[in-house]
């Protein structure tokens, strides 16, 4: 599997340096307009970004979501839904990063082959940072009415979050 790996990169590289020969582009020149639009691209969201790491990480540091959960603790212990996750199940669909910060937390204290472990790193794979992305390619292209795009993705997130639960219930707990 990894020779097949290793070999569809390069591959994939050869196929469109041929089909631009072909199609009679010039390669090297479009390639040096990409990589400029991409720079164009990163210093033009960069602001964005910035400011949603640090709100981000203002939020975090407040213990705000802890200081919330502390209410349903006794309604999550019911369902043996550990508390730990909860933070990271909310995070998740604004940050990516706060949210892989979260599950590390949670791997030190717990384990990652112990059910709170498991149960985050599928919250990590079974959720989107929605917010995220729609502030990133929408901010970069300036689309500023967004219309279906946040409800959509967060009910997706919903979704993901519900299954991330059922998934790791039936096959770990």
């Amino acid at each position: 599997m990894t020779n097949i790996s290793n070999f569809i990169v390069p591959a994939f590289v050869l196929f469109i340096i041929i089909y631009g020969v072909k199609k009679k582009v010039n390669i090297y020149d479009s390639f040096l307009v990409g990589a400029k639009e991409g720079l164009v691209t990163t210093f033009r969201i960069a602001p964005a970004v910035i400011g949603m790491v640090f709100a981000i990480n203002l939020f975090l540091s407040s213990h705000f979501l802890e200081y919330i959960f502390s209410f349903f603790t006794p309604l999550l212990q019911a369902f043996d839904i550990p508390i730990s996750v909860l933070p990271m199940a909310m995070v998740r669909p604004i940050s990516g990063t706060a949210s892989l910060a979260i599950m590390n937390n949670i791997f030190e204290m717990y384990g990652p082959d112990s059910f709170v472990g498991r149960l985050a790193s599928n919250l990590q794979g079974c959720t989107d940072t929605t917010i995220y992305v729609l502030a990133l390619y929408f901010g970069s292209i300036k689309v500023t009415k967004t219309r279906h795009a946040l409800p959509a993705g967060l009910f997706a997130d919903s979704v993901g979050i519900i299954a991330a639960f059922l998934i790791t219930f039936l096959f770990f707990g």
